[in-house]
Parts: C-alpha cells; structure tokens; sequence
C-alpha cells in the first residue's frame, strides 16, 4: 500500500500532482458534470504548484452555485484540478482532488492545531454537522514528499446532487512539512480500488455505485489541454460519458491488477520506430494525480535523447560508457544473455549463486567492488545498444549515441529542458495499448512554462524505476490522459480510450 502512495507522489513531487474531473450528460439522470477552467503556467507557480488557496477568494461560496448537477472546479496551472464537495448535514465545502491513484477520502481536521497547511485551508467542523458518527480509529498515509495522520470519522458526503451516506472518511490533524501547504485544495478524493485504500476504509467510488447514486458503474475524465481557452478545463463523469468531449468509439482494455487502474501497455516507437523496450508487455497504470508520463528511467532517457531534451549529465554513466562500453557491444554481438552481460562485464553482481548458501558472502563482496549507480546505468546501456545494433549502427556510433544519451537523462528532480523552437520538427511518441497505437505529437508532450518572450518548454516524460515484480510500470498521467478521453468501466474492470475533442 505504501509502495502505492509512494510511486504517485514521487511523480507528484517532480512536477505537481494533477486530478481532473467530473461531468455527466445535462440529459441523463444520476449524472455529475464538473467543469474545469485554465490559468497559464509559469516558473514562479510551477515551484509553488501546491500553492496556499485564500479563504476570502470566493471558492467556498461556488458551492451549489450552479445547480444541482453542476460543481465547478478549478484547474491550477494544468497541475491541479480540484472541484467542490460537501461533507456533513449541512455540507461544509471542501475543494478536494479528485485522484484515481489513491482510494481515501481525507480533509483537514478542526482539531489540526500545529500543522501550518491547516491554517490554509477548510478544516471539518463535526459539530456543525447533524450526520456525524464519531470512529476515532487512527490513520496515517506516507506520501513520497509528505505525509498525514489522524483519525477515521463518518458523515454524508454530497457531491453536486448527489449524496453519499455514511462515508468513512479521514479527518486530518498532522500534515507535517510544506507538501500541503502549497495546495490549492484541501484534501483528496480518491477514485482508486479498495485494495489500496488505508485501513480498509470503503472509498467513496464504492458507496456511490453501492447507494444507486448513479445509472452506471463507471466514471470517464475530459482534460482540456488548451492552455489559451477559457472557461471549462475538462470534465469528470460520474455515471456516464459525455459523447461532446471525444470522437469514435473506444479502445478498451483489461484491468489487469485492481488497485491502480492497471493495464498492460506494448512497444513504445519514438518517430515510428520501436524502442523494443516493452514489445514483451509492460504494466501501467492511468492516475488522474499525476501531471506527467512516467516510465522507466532507461527509456525515458532514450525518448529525451531523440527530442533533444536535456537534463544533468550523470558521470556514473560516463564512467561506464567509458570503461564498459566496448564490452557490453562486444558481448551483445556474440550473443550473450542481455540480462547476463551487465554480470559477465563484471558491472553487476552475478545472480549464479542466489539462493545457495553462499549468495550472501558473495552479495557481501560484490557490494565492496560494485557500484549500485553504475550497474543500473549498464542495465539502461544494455537496452540502448540492442536498440541501435537492430539499426545495424556500427561500434563507434553506438558508443558515442550511448555518450549522448547519458546527458539526456532526467535531472535530480525530473525536469529535462528542451528548446522551444524544435517543437514542430520532434518526433512523435506513442504507446501500444490493446493492439492500437496512441500517439502523442510534440505539441502534446511538450509543456510550456512562462509567457512570451520569458516562455520556456519541458518535456512531459520523467523517470521512474519499479523494480519486479510490480515493474517496469508506466504512469499515464494527463500528459497522456489530456490527449486520450479515458473511461474508468468499474462494471467491466476495464478502460477505454478515444480522442479527445
């Protein structure tokens, strides 16, 4: 479960977390529309992204505004998008984002006393509630950059027209740090699967479909991607999809482990040609939480190279170009075991013992000779030569792509730079989900941070190693989502995708 959390604040830490969300056909009934606006992004909030929301800005008193099938919701510099709900009888607001990479429900607590993100933000006041049921039973949920405590409680919770009743939630009394400081909403609303939710706790998702609240059991997202447009940034269906937001039918595919939205992706082709990295199958997940791609470092490296992305040049993989290279296209050519050639270069500890009984004294050696930073970067070589020897690239050009690529991988914190001027002549990207090919155009990847002249361009792909069983697992986050209309079908386990319009 931890792992979970971990894996989407990591990427949330990189960037800023991002949620879409709610919207239903005005026509249907047991439908919710939530619309979303835009801001611009720029440097100065992209560093504050979580950035502190005003009490006296308006935001609370959104709540119902716009009718009974109408919540609106904001979204902050294409990072967050959050929306309004109501906890309580009568229902205090919360802005919460709405995240299919969790499954808790969690607010700021009127008990949260010493914790400085409590003082930004709507606290839950159980007294001023008519449908309060007091739990009281602890919990804590560690995020990659930020954590919270506190306890279980249980109330209505009203989204749009729609009422959950008695839904557990979490009230928060200890958000410690400044991850929460600096969000533009209060808590969040986990779409996620039961498996991964704190302490058992049903998620909302769950007594929504369970209560009847809506027609049927599924929920599809809409991410406006247009920085310049006005008004609507996007929409969350609760119950349904609106037909306005995407063209064709969709593509679906299983949900292959319940806990994230988990499928399994194909080859991914950087301007048509594949990478091989994931022709055998690889697991990714779709998370409303996260504003960027995420996949494996090796890979990812591989993509910034071809667009020309640059990030800080890592000397352990100079080191091991410089010392190893040679090897490693030598051994590739006479055929050796590509999981074995990082071991017989003497780069990685040999896997031939594990299991006896002196694995661990030979563990103990290999950890005094080996360097554990450039062993994963002859693991990333390994990938990388076989890519250029399927070109029938010669030995002098696949050392110095390797001595390339090695300044293309991501920076400490995951940004990698790229001239904004390129962007029309970069390369496409896609991704192989259930036999089809979803592409990705520079203009889709690419995110624009400034205005004007001050305007500066990033690549929407980062890093992020899962050791197995569990990786390689790719994170498709809006980047992806904000190109591909997506259907959660929670009835089918399954989601769909078709393009956005």
């Amino acid at each position: 479960m931890e792992s979970v959390l971990c894996l989407k604040s990591y990427v949330a830490a990189l960037f800023a977390v991002a949620s879409l969300l709610v919207s239903a056909l005005a026509s249907e009934p047991r439908l919710l529309r939530v619309p979303l606006t835009k801001k611009p992004l720029t440097w100065e909030r992209l560093s504050h992204a979580r950035g502190p929301a005003s009490a006296g800005n308006g935001r609370y008193g959104e709540f119902g505004a716009s009718g009974p099938d109408l919540v609106p919701l904001k979204n902050y510099l294409d990072a967050q998008y959050y929306g309004v709900i109501g906890i309580g009888s009568p229902p205090q607001p919360f802005t919460v984002l709405f995240d299919t990479g969790s499954a808790n429900l969690w607010v700021p607590s009127s008990q949260c006393f010493f914790s400085l993100s409590c003082w930004f933000h709507q606290k839950y006041q159980e007294t001023q509630s008519s449908t309060y049921i007091p739990v009281g039973t602890p919990i804590a949920i560690r995020y990659g950059t930020g954590a919270m405590s506190g306890f279980l409680s249980e109330d209505y919770v009203t989204i749009g027209d729609l009422v959950i009743q008695n839904q557990v939630f979490a009230e928060a009394t200890s958000e410690p740090g400044i991850t929460f400081v600096f969000a533009k909403f209060d808590g969040i609303f986990g779409l996620g699967f039961k498996e991964i939710s704190q302490d058992q706790v049903t998620p909302p998702w769950y007594n929504i479909v369970s209560q009847g609240l809506v027609s049927n059991p599924i929920f599809s997202f809409w991410l406006n991607r247009n920085a310049a447009a006005a008004g609507t940034g996007g929409e969350l269906v609760l119950g349904g999809v609106d037909t306005n937001h995407f063209q064709g039918e969709h593509i679906y595919t299983p949900v292959t482990r319940e806990g994230y939205w988990q499928i399994e992706m194909g080859d991914v082709y950087i301007g048509g040609q594949s990478t091989g990295f994931c022709a055998g199958g690889c697991a990714a997940i779709l998370d409303s939480g996260t504003s960027l791609l995420a996949g494996p470092t090796g890979i990812i490296a591989q993509i910034n190279q071809a667009i020309g992305a640059s990030g800080v040049v890592s000397q352990e993989c100079k080191t091991m170009v410089a010392k190893y290279g040679n090897q490693i296209v030598e051994l590739l050519l006479a055929k050796v075991d590509p999981t074995k050639v990082c071991s017989q270069a003497g780069v990685c500890p040999s896997s031939a013992y594990q299991g006896s009984r002196i694995a661990s004294v030979l563990e103990r050696e290999a950890s005094s000779a080996i360097n554990p930073a450039v062993c994963s970067a002859c693991q990333m070589a390994v990938i990388w030569v076989q890519n250029q020897l399927a070109q029938n690239r010669t030995k002098d050009e696949i050392i110095n792509y390797l001595n390339q690529i090695c300044t293309h991988i991501p920076s400490a914190n995951g940004q990698s730079m790229i001239d904004c001027a390129s962007i029309p002549s970069l390369p496409n990207v896609a991704f192989t989900i259930a036999n089809t090919t979803f592409v990705l155009t520079p203009q889709q990847y690419i995110l624009e941070v400034g205005i004007g002249p001050q305007t500066q361009c990033i690549s929407g792909f980062i890093g992020l190693d899962v050791p197995p069983p569990a990786g390689p697992l790719w994170i498709l986050g809006d980047v992806f989502m904000g190109v591909y209309h997506t259907i959660f079908d929670f009835g089918n386990k399954r989601v769909g995708f078709a393009q956005s319009t």
